[in-house]
């Protein structure tokens, strides 16, 4: 079995591509597009915006190399019977989890808001986790489909680069994965937090994962998936 190395923070990593998963954490419209719940609360989704080019290199090539590809979405049932209080009860009262908003019922299951972005959207096959908290590991079957598959390394992308990308790493490294962040496939509201999550990964040797960039993770994907790296 080949494998494949990638430089990366704090030194570079080797995986086998046929025991890595690509994990896209909630690529959705009502995060990402405007006119969306994250606009809606005043924040620049263009920033968030700008994960998805890299997102959807990384994606193709990941795709093309056989890696398993799995994407999440945050949300809760329709009656919120997933959905605890101290979550549903926090910021303005019309804009909370289950209120009508721009695209849907805000952060529920089904609803327009809810899906993935064109862009990103899964292919048939490719497992989508439907997650009620931030971390993709919290009440969820994702732990099942890594272990099936045999998955023992993640790479993770996607929003927000400090809540639920961080949660999902923080999580899968006490389940024993190791977890490869490519830097500019990730994106936050607030570029500052941005940074510091992705610092607070490679720390101390790598304390909690690897930061990359996806230019560096093409490169390494280059000679599986035999196609040119975007410039």
């Amino acid at each position: 079995m080949t494998t494949t190395t990638v430089a990366a923070q704090p030194y570079p990593i080797s995986f086998r591509p046929e025991r890595t998963a690509l994990v896209l954490i909630d690529m959705q419209r009502d995060f990402l597009e405007p006119g969306g719940f994250g606009s809606s609360l005043g924040n620049d989704v263009h920033l968030l915006q700008a994960a998805i080019p890299p997102c959807r290199a990384v994606l193709n090539a990941a795709r093309r190399a056989g890696l398993l590809v799995i994407h999440t979405r945050e949300g809760h049932r329709p009656d919120l019977s997933d959905a605890p209080p101290a979550k549903v009860e926090r910021g303005d009262p019309d804009l909370r989890i289950g209120m009508p908003g721009p695209m849907g019922r805000i952060l529920i299951r089904g609803e327009p808001g809810h899906d993935i972005v064109p862009e990103l959207y899964p292919e048939e096959g490719e497992p989508v986790v439907d997650k009620p908290g931030k971390g993709a590991f919290h009440a969820t079957d994702l732990q099942a489909i890594l272990s099936h598959r045999g998955i023992s390394d993640l790479i993770v992308c996607g929003v927000t680069t400090e809540i639920c990308v961080h949660t999902t790493v923080r999580e899968a490294n006490d389940r024993g994965y190791r977890c490869l962040v490519p830097s500019d496939c990730c994106a936050s509201y607030f570029p500052v937090f941005h940074e510091v999550a992705l610092q607070m990964i490679h720390a101390q040797g790598g304390i909690l994962g690897w930061v990359t960039t996806s230019h560096d993770l093409l490169t390494a994907l280059a000679p599986r998936v035999a196609q040119p790296i975007p410039a």
